[in-house]
Formats: C-alpha cells, sequence, structure tokens
C-alpha cells in the first residue's frame, strides 16, 4: 500500500537512512535552492529543512532526486501498473497469465477517487506571504511554487472525469502582484489546462482552480505524467499511490485534495493576466517575463504539520531529470500502441527534453526495394510529431530499426554516428519552417514560435566518420578553433553572432561557401558552430546542450553546396548547425558565488552536510 500524505513518506524515508534533516537556519532565498542542487549532483538523500529563515513552514527537497528512491517510494504499485499496461498492450497475455487477470482490476479500483468529509489541508487558513518564498536563482522575478499540482475541471462537463491536474509554475509574490491577493499562474502551450481555460472564456465565466502542494507522493507525478487523452490525472495518481485519492469538497469551489500539505483556492478572470517571470527554467535558460493569466486568491489552507515540498530547475541534470527516467518507464511500453511502427522515442534531458527527440521505427513500406530510404519513417515521424508534449520536439532524429536491430536511442554516441553515416543531406533533411515550438526555448522566431526538423536516415552507410581534426583545415577570418566532439561532428568558433530574430546570418553563409570548392571535411558530415568549441566538445552533455538549445531550423541550419530542388533544401556537403547565443537568446543561468561559498562551508567538517556536498 502506498503513502498516504508526505508525512507518512518522510517518515519512512527517514527511518530508512534515505532521508536527513538540516537544521542549520538557511535563507529559503537562494540558498536553500543551490543546497538541493548540490546534494542533487552527489547522488545524495532527500532533504528536510526544518529551520528555514522566516518561515514556519519545513520545506522538503530533492525527494524525487534519485531514480532508485522514486522506485523505491512507488515501490507497492509498479509491478501492478506494468501488468495493466501489459493488459492494454496484449489482451491474450489474459490468457498466459490469468492471476494478472485477477490482481489488475483490484488495482484499477484505485482509480476511482474517494469523496470523504475529513479534510487534514482544510484545517489552517494562511495566506501566499506566509508560504516559504522560495526563489533559486538570482535573476528569478520572485518566490516560485515549484512543484504546483493545479487542479481544474472541465467548465461545460463538471467533475472528475473530465478534470486536469497538472504542474504549472505558480509565482506568488514580485512583479505586478496584489501581495496575498495574486498568483501567477504560467502554463505553457498544448498543457490540458488550457482546454478549460478556453471553455471558460467563451462562456465569460471564471475558471475556478485549486494549487495543490505536497500530499501523496503520486499526486506530485501524476500532475507531470503525459497521460492518454481521457484519462484524469487524480485516476492515475490513485493506481500509482495504491490508493483512492481522497477529495473533500468545498460548497461553491473546486474539490480538495484531502491529504494535501496546502491548498490554493482561487479564480482565473476572462482576459485578466500579468507579467509572470522571469525564472531559471530547465532549459538552463531563464524564461523572461510575459503576460500570463493570473490567479485571484480566494483562500490558503494548510494541514497543521504541513510540509513544503520544492525543487529546482535548471540546466539538465536535475531533480525532474529522475522524474523523466521514471516517466519513460512506465510510458515506453506504450509508445507503439499510440504510433503504431514506433519501436523506441528518446526525448533528450541533456538537451532540455523538447529540442531533441531520438525515434527508432519500422522502415516496411517496399520492404523487395534493393535499398532501404526513408518512406514509411515520415509516416511516423509526422505521427510523433502530433502527439501530446511530443508536438513540442524541435529536431527529430529518426532511424530504420532494421538497419541496427541492437541500436538504441539511449546511446546516444552511437545514435548519432548511425545518422551520420547514413544521411543524405540532399534528401533526408524535412523542414516545418513557421509551427509551434516549447513556450521556454527563446531560439526561435518568438514566444511559442519557432520550426522543427525531421531527419530520417535509412539504407546503407554512405560514409566513414572521422575522428581528428583534418590536417591543415582552412578556417575563414573569425573562424576557429576547431574541435572533434564526436565522429563524424565537429565544433568551430565563430564569431560573435548580431544576427536579428529570425534573420539569418551572413557570416554562416560566406562560412559555407568558403568551402565551395574545398573538399575540407572529409568524415565530417556535421559541423557545429559555436561560441567556445572546446566547452562545446568537452562532454557530450555540453553537445547536446549547446547545439539543441541554442539553435532554430529555419534560421540556424546551414549546408555546404546547399541549394533547393522544387521547394525541398539540402546541401551536398557538411551539414551545419548555427548554435551560438544570439542577441535574442534569454541569459544563461549561473549560481551567485557567494551563495556557493556558503553552501561550501555546510559541506565542511563538522558541517551539516558533511561527506554530502
Amino acid at each position: 500500500m502506498g503513502y498516504r500524505n508526505l508525512q507518512e513518506c518522510v517518515a519512512d524515508l527517514e527511518r530508512r537512512g534515505m532521508l536527513i534533516r538540516v537544521n542549520a537556519p538557511l535563507d529559503p532565498r537562494l540558498e536553500i535552492g543551490a543546497v538541493q542542487r548540490r546534494v542533487y549532483r552527489s547522488g545524495g538523500p532527500a532533504l528536510l529543512f526544518t529551520n528555514p529563515n522566516g518561515c514556519a513552514f519545513p520545506l522538503l527537497g530533492n525527494l524525487f532526486g534519485t531514480l532508485e528512491r522514486t522506485r523505491f517510494i512507488f515501490r507497492d504499485t509498479l509491478d501492478a501498473i506494468r501488468r495493466l499496461v501489459e493488459l492494454k498492450l496484449d489482451p491474450f497475455s489474459l490468457l498466459r497469465h490469468p492471476l494478472d487477470a485477477f490482481k489488475a482490476p483490484l488495482a484499477a479500483y484505485n482509480l476511482l477517487p474517494a469523496i470523504t468529509s475529513s479534510a487534514p489541508v482544510l484545517e489552517c487558513r494562511t495566506t501566499l506571504s506566509n508560504l516559504p518564498q522560495l526563489v533559486s536563482w538570482p535573476l528569478d522575478g520572485g518566490a516560485f511554487i515549484t512543484l504546483p499540482q493545479v487542479y481544474t475541471e472541465s467548465p461545460a462537463r463538471p467533475g472528475f472525469g473530465k478534470s486536469n491536474l497538472g504542474m504549472y509554475r505558480v509565482q506568488i509574490s514580485g512583479n505586478r502582484y496584489e501581495p496575498d491577493r495574486q498568483a501567477g499562474l504560467h502554463y505553457q502551450i498544448h498543457r490540458g489546462i488550457g482546454a478549460h481555460h478556453a471553455e471558460a472564456i467563451a462562456s465569460g465565466e471564471p475558471l475556478r482552480v485549486n494549487v495543490f502542494i505536497g500530499g501523496p507522493p503520486a499526486m506530485t507525478v501524476a500532475a507531470v505524467m503525459p497521460l492518454p487523452e481521457g484519462m484524469p490525472e487524480l485516476s492515475f495518481a490513485g493506481l500509482l499511490g495504491g490508493r483512492r485519492i481522497p477529495m473533500a469538497r468545498l460548497p461553491g469551489r473546486l474539490p480538495v485534495s484531502a491529504e494535501a500539505d496546502f491548498c490554493i483556492c482561487g479564480v482565473l478572470h476572462p482576459g485578466r493576466t500579468l507579467p509572470e517571470g522571469p525564472f531559471g527554467d530547465h532549459l538552463g535558460y531563464y524564461s523572461l517575463t510575459h503576460d500570463f493569466p493570473c490567479i485571484e486568491v480566494e483562500a490558503v489552507y494548510h494541514r497543521r504539520d504541513a510540509i513544503f515540498p520544492f525543487t529546482t530547475v535548471g540546466r539538465p541534470p536535475q531533480e525532474d531529470t529522475s522524474f523523466g527516467a521514471f516517466i519513460h518507464e512506465l510510458t515506453d511500453p506504450l509508445i507503439p500502441a499510440v504510433v503504431p511502427g514506433v519501436q523506441e522515442v528518446h526525448a533528450v534531458d541533456a538537451a532540455g527534453v523538447h529540442p531533441l527527440l531520438l525515434a527508432m521505427a519500422c522502415e516496411r513500406y517496399v520492404p523487395y526495394a534493393q535499398e532501404r530510404r526513408p518512406q514509411e519513417l515520415l509516416t511516423i515521424a509526422n505521427a510523433l510529431l502530433g502527439q501530446g508534449q511530443l508536438s513540442l520536439a524541435k529536431y527529430l532524429f529518426i532511424v530504420a530499426r532494421e538497419d541496427a536491430p541492437d541500436l538504441s536511442t539511449h546511446d546516444i554516441p552511437a545514435f548519432l554516428g548511425h545518422v551520420l553515416e547514413r544521411a543524405d543531406w540532399r534528401r533526408d533533411l524535412h523542414f516545418q519552417t513557421a509551427t509551434t515550438i516549447d513556450t521556454l526555448d527563446y531560439s526561435g522566431h518568438g514566444l511559442n514560435e519557432g520550426s522543427k526538423v525531421v531527419i530520417a536516415a535509412a539504407g546503407p552507410v554512405r560514409r566513414r566518420l572521422a575522428g581528428e581534426v583534418p590536417a591543415g583545415l582552412e578556417l575563414p577570418a573569425g573562424f576557429g578553433p576547431a574541435t572533434v566532439c564526436l565522429p563524424g561532428i565537429l565544433a568551430i568558433r565563430g564569431p560573435r553572432s548580431g544576427q536579428g530574430r529570425g534573420e539569418g546570418d551572413p557570416a554562416l553563409e560566406g562560412f559555407c561557401r568558403f568551402y565551395e570548392e574545398r573538399n575540407c571535411f572529409e568524415g565530417f558530415p556535421l559541423i557545429v558552430v559555436c561560441d567556445d568549441s572546446a566547452f562545446t566538445a568537452a562532454t557530450l552533455n555540453n553537445l547536446l546542450w549547446v547545439t539543441f538549445t541554442r539553435s532554430n531550423p529555419a534560421t540556424d541550419i546551414y549546408g555546404v553546396g546547399a541549394g533547393t530542388r522544387g521547394r525541398h533544401w539540402g546541401c551536398r556537403g557538411p551539414l551545419v548547425i548555427d548554435a551560438r547565443v544570439k542577441p535574442f537568446h534569454a541569459p544563461v543561468l549561473e549560481e551567485d558565488p557567494e551563495v556557493e561559498r556558503r553552501v561550501d562551508e555546510l559541506g565542511k567538517k563538522g558541517g551539516p552536510l558533511e561527506g554530502i556536498v
């Protein structure tokens, strides 16, 4: 049986040595977040900060900081979830394993929330300003709730069946928010709350919103799960938590998660927005200040023994990396059922998740052809880009399983090498030049606006990849040095970018023209032009982060010997990606040196985090 609430989880982890108390007085502004990030990087325990400055509530960080701890928290239900997934994928498994058929309905019983009149979360009242004023990064625009569970119901069809529980960040101080009366609600495109908000706006009525914090750990995971259309997150939380989620009704308001630690009740009025942000986000940059919906706060409730869970996000890997790995484990078996022909999909965390998607699929359209080329792969690529949050992918690399049955999308160097050995840049690049991208990605034409490219590779090896900088490599003025990142991939430092949003750069066009008549890049089909070639090539994570977070395919992909046939663009020579920082990009996240020095002190001999940071 899973944990009923966060208090049970904390007590169990502490008993087993998976959680430690940090009793030293620490500041929720920058300091506590810096400690959490440092302990995450060391693979350390969950942290209960019992003495935060200026706050009566303890803070819980790094709860999901390792995949092993996350599996442990949900150890009682993972087998049942796997059985239900298998039954959905293969009904004939009922015949092979009849005992599973008996157990699965028992787990499915927990899909239905339970109505209760006992709600610990309603025991006490407080205000937004009395909540922990957590600020994670120096340029953040105020205090944020970083693990909110935002609950809404369809105005047209109210009730649990059409409800949505999502993790949309909530700003509780700063900017022009009226203290204790207003909070910012930042939700990105293609999120479930958007449909509910659209219904409310169309009717001219306010949308009721409850923001839960804490409660059963399963609620936090459910709020970030990419669930199939029509499956409420409350149902999945019951399944994952091993018990029905207790919900209490409030007259005139939405139901509340009875075992939550906090609940903010409010409404979104049609057409009412306020500036929200900036905020240090998971691509490794700040998301900037933009107008977003504003919650008019009616009440803030909390339980007597409330704990305030939090995380900090930033350049991957961070704690949400473990979230992602756990979600992959649960959802990967469903992908082939949703998109037939897909064998494997990997949204690459080191590249910020949405910027880079890798996929393997079947290529069966003409199995009798003498040479395989991408055909079915393109159909599958379009289907993937129509699926939920996968639709936000900016670069999609897709290959044929038949060419390398043992290849995995999770072996990124091998996967990229496989693509680069086979890709024909005259044929295998497929652009969407004006479409939607992740709200947090500032490489595009504007907020939520950018481009995509599908790179599909199938068939025999076309080239051998080189692993050393070509001897005597000539470079145009302003470019260099060159450094090998991986076989076939060369990073070259370029001049500082001065281009405008949505524009190409004449310097990169000139770079490509320089090599029109020079065959200098034998074995290097991909060139990444960047601000620091040594940094870019130093690690795989650096290469992925720089290349795919700092480029917009429609404006930042160039090629040596480029040309257009019909409306199809390609190039004879190497593909060139401009991955320099542009003037319109958001600032990179940088930690405060003085705060980091204080964290160092905590880890010294005799300090509260000795041996951990």
